[in-house]
Formats: structure tokens, C-alpha cells, sequence
């Protein structure tokens, strides 16, 4: 039967072994933004959960409590993507109220990755990349966000959408809480192996 979300063709190519559910309550997280959420970014939480892989992080919609540091959430992305968008004048030729950028993931190149959530049915946003070190300040792409990640990781964007190059890159997903236990049990947080103490 089809997947309707991708998740499992993503999984193919980045596999969930150290992902968890991030068992999100969704009602409330509805409530706090005014929105339902697309049903692959819904798959994503409950598979891979919030985290990270090759210097991209994925955000949760609520806070949790964390042992290390703040995982982040929606919030401080969202504000500093509203607030390029109005500082840049927007995007020629895209007509949005920055009201309808949503960040649901950033990078270690300070891009911002967004929905445009215009459309009435969350299925149907597209992703929009707020660019750092992009040819474009804001890029739109017609595909919603797990299709995004997928075709990334295949190297299917041309030009390359983000300021970090990631076609080198292993697709290793550590899911934040995994990446602070391992930190204070003296691992890297990616690769789960002894921090170098540089002695």
C-alpha cells in the first residue's frame, strides 16, 4: 500500500534506529499554533522524533523538559524567519504575510527550513529554505517537508538548497535526547563514540 507521508522512503536512505516518538500532544500543540500539522511531519515525530542528522535539526511544535540543553522548538526559528522575511522585503514574486512561515527545522549554516502555510490543508504546504548563504534569501519548493528531506539527502535540488553541503554527508539520525545523553556520558552526539579529550 502507498505511504501518503514518505516516511518510509526516507527511512530507506536515513534509517530511524536512534529516533524515538517524540509523543507530541497534538491537541494542545494545535491549540498553541492555531493549526493542524501535516500528516509527515505528524510521521516524523512519531518516528524519528525531534533531533538531527548531518548539521540539520528537526523542531518540535511544544517544549520539554531537557537534561543538557533547550532541544528548541518552533518558536525562536518561526520569529527569526518572520523577522528576515520583513527585514528583506520578502521574496519577489511571493506574495505572503509573514504570519505564514512556520521554521520546522534549521541547519548549522543558520538557514531556516519553513512551511508556507497559506493552504487551508497543512498536507498541501510547501517547504520554504530561508537562506543564509544561498543564491536566493528565500526559496520555495512544492513538496512537503519528509519529500523535502528525502530529495536532499538523493541530491535532487539543483540549485542546492541549503548553505551546508550535505551530498558527502552519512544520513545518521540521533534523536536530541540521545545526543544529550550521550554528551554527558563523555560520547560524540552524533557518532556515539569517545569525545576526543585533546590530550
Amino acid at each position: 500500500m502507498e505511504d501518503p507521508t514518505g516516511i518510509a522512503a526516507l527511512a530507506a536512505i536515513m534509517p530511524a534506529d536512534h529516533g524515538a516518538d517524540e509523543e507530541i500532544d497534538w491537541s494542545t500543540a494545535e491549540a498553541r499554533w492555531g493549526t493542524w500539522f501535516p500528516r509527515d511531519y505528524m510521521a516524523f515525530m512519531s518516528i524519528y522524533g525531534a533531533g538531527s542528522f548531518a548539521g540539520v535539526g528537526i523542531l518540535m511544535p511544544l517544549p520539554k523538559p531537557y537534561i543538557q540543553w533547550d532541544p528548541g522548538t518552533f518558536e525562536e526559528e518561526t520569529e527569526n524567519a518572520r523577522d528576515t522575511w520583513d527585514m528583506l522585503g520578502g521574496q519577489e514574486g511571493l506574495d505572503v504575510d509573514p504570519k505564514h512561515i512556520l521554521a520546522w527545522g534549521v541547519t548549522s549554516g543558520a538557514d531556516i527550513l519553513c512551511w508556507l502555510t497559506t493552504d487551508p490543508d497543512p498536507d498541501r504546504w510547501p517547504v520554504l529554505v530561508c537562506g543564509r548563504h544561498t543564491r536566493d534569501d528565500f526559496t520555495l519548493f512544492p513538496t512537503g517537508m519528509v519529500q523535502f528531506l528525502r530529495r536532499l539527502l538523493l541530491d535532487e535540488f539543483e540549485p542546492y538548497p541549503l548553505s551546508i553541503d550535505l551530498r558527502d554527508a552519512s544520513p545518521r539520525y540521533v534523536h536530541w535526547l540521545e545526543r544529550q545523553k550521550r554528551w554527558k556520558a563523555g560520547l560524540d552526539p552524533d557518532s556515539g563514540v569517545p569525545r576526543s579529550t585533546g590530550h
